[in-house]
């Protein structure tokens, strides 16, 4: 049967030697058909790996959020009937885990597939290392409300949860919504309560602080569109 390859990709240019094992170079020299988020972005990321591959050979089946499941289940059938393996490709860090790419993966392990995850970096995980926080009880919730009284809500929740299982809590927003996140939740959460901010994590200017909401109430801390990861306890 065929072979799936889950392959991280940066979280932030310019970093592929610092974060990305040479393994993931054999595999993307050897693997010419991908389900990816965004298929721009991902010929980008595969030629900025200078593998020698053709991009213009390559097969990029999109897979996001509205993506039928019947189309990835059809290229899938496709794909193991004529042998052939396959990657998935997160928009950044590692597929599957707040990734639709975890579709493919369902679908491949039905399938017989063998599934193979490649090492590479997590914002998550790198987050979740340096923050100091509980890793022997974490939950990772992704997006929260859009909806302020909506988020509110959910980070009070979060925060009671946090307290009473001492399990770290893990979440982000959208970019160019990071500023009004972090407001509410400088408004809303007790002042002893730690709150552990990794923006643009690997990259030069990353910046990864645990404080208490009473001192981050005195940082000034801009992280527009910024990619970052929250973490209470």
């Amino acid at each position: 049967m065929p072979t799936l390859y889950l392959i991280p990709t940066l979280l932030a240019e310019g970093t592929a030697e610092q974060v990305l094992p040479l393994s993931i170079r054999d595999v993307i020299s050897q693997t010419s058909t991908y389900f990816v988020e965004n298929a721009r972005t991902a010929r980008r990321a595969i030629s900025g790996l200078k593998t020698g591959q053709v991009i213009d050979e390559l097969t990029f089946h999109e897979l996001h959020k509205d993506t039928p499941e019947a189309e990835t289940r059809q290229q899938l059938d496709s794909l193991t009937k004529q042998g052939r393996n396959a990657g998935v490709l997160s928009e950044a860090g590692c597929p599957g885990v707040a990734d639709p790419g975890a579709v493919a993966v369902r679908l491949a392990h039905q399938r017989g597939w063998k599934v193979v995850p490649l090492v590479g970096p997590s914002s998550i995980l790198l987050a979740l290392m340096a923050s100091g926080m509980s890793g022997q009880s974490f939950v990772f919730h992704g997006y929260l409300p859009i909806d302020r009284n909506d988020r509110v809500r959910v980070l009070r929740h979060l925060e009671k949860e946090a307290q009473q299982r001492q399990q770290t809590q893990i979440f982000m927003e959208t970019p160019y919504r990071n500023n009004h996140l972090l407001q509410d939740i400088l408004a809303n959460c007790q002042a002893e309560t730690r709150l552990c901010i990794a923006s643009n994590v690997t990259a030069p200017d990353e910046v990864i602080r645990t404080l208490s909401i009473r001192e981050w109430k005195s940082q000034k801390m801009d992280l527009h569109k910024k990619p970052t990861v929250f973490l209470l306890l």
